[in-house]
């Protein structure tokens, strides 16, 4: 299984693992990674990985996870000179875009905690991009007017330089503590035996696996830029960040 270095610390741009599997000269698992794979309505981060044997360089294209092997995708042009299982790298990531999708998803926490309380949705799924990210949730009235207040609220709340704490707790923990499982509709997958909290001082508590920043004035602010029906009471909201 896979050490998953960005679980602790987000803010992790560099590395140093070994190989420990390699699948069709593209694929490579390491038994540490600090790569986010794509989960939970965040995208998979991009970067690269270098050996340190002869500095050959393999760009990271997408970072999968299954069965606790977190999965590089690496391009074909050192094909011939591929990674082998042994060698010791370094891994870079692509900080510009984690960094984006890390203020993204600690603004989707807020944001949806919001529609939650105030008007009594139910979160249904989430999608981060880079542009915009979507909030799904079920909600019988759908009054779009009151989304500029909805809005105000969230930037009240990001204002406020709220600390974020991540942390592990034991399923049973989680399960004990938390008034719902997570932000959306489901709960705990079965394999799952130990939960990473996301706590936004003073706004909420979840479980999430996702990259968060350290404080909520990272995010800077948000604008919610589309408002959709998707049928009865299926509803979407789209927003992105102030820069």
């Amino acid at each position: 299984m896979t050490e998953a270095l960005y679980f602790l610390d987000c803010y992790l741009k560099e590395f140093e693992a070994t190989v420990e599997k390699v699948t069709d000269n593209r694929f490579i698992v390491l038994d540490r990674t600090a790569f986010y794979p794509e989960s939970g309505g965040q995208l998979s981060d991009t970067g690269k990985l270098v050996r340190e044997s002869d500095g050959a360089e393999f760009n990271v294209l997408y970072v999968s996870k299954s069965n606790g092997d977190i999965s590089h995708e690496i391009d074909s042009e050192n094909v011939s000179n591929g990674l082998k299982t042994g060698d010791k790298v370094k891994g870079f990531i692509n900080w510009d875009r984690r960094y984006r999708h890390m203020r993204m998803h600690t603004a989707t926490h807020i944001i949806a905690n919001v529609i939650e309380k105030e008007a009594g949705a139910q979160i249904t799924g989430n999608q981060l991009g880079l542009d915009q990210s979507r909030v799904d949730f079920s909600l019988e009235v759908f009054d779009r007017d009151k989304f500029a207040e909805y809005e105000k609220i969230a930037n009240d709340l990001i204002a406020r330089k709220s600390p974020v704490d991540l942390y592990l707790v034991s399923r049973k923990e989680a399960e004990e503590r938390l008034s719902r499982l997570t932000t959306l509709a489901k709960g705990f997958s079965d394999e799952i035996n130990e939960v990473r909290i996301v706590e936004i001082e003073g706004v909420t508590i979840e479980a999430c696996g996702g990259t968060h920043v350290k404080n909520t004035e990272e995010i800077k602010g948000i604008k919610i830029i589309k408002l959709q029906n998707k049928g009865k009471s299926n509803r979407r909201m789209y927003f992105t960040l102030l820069d």
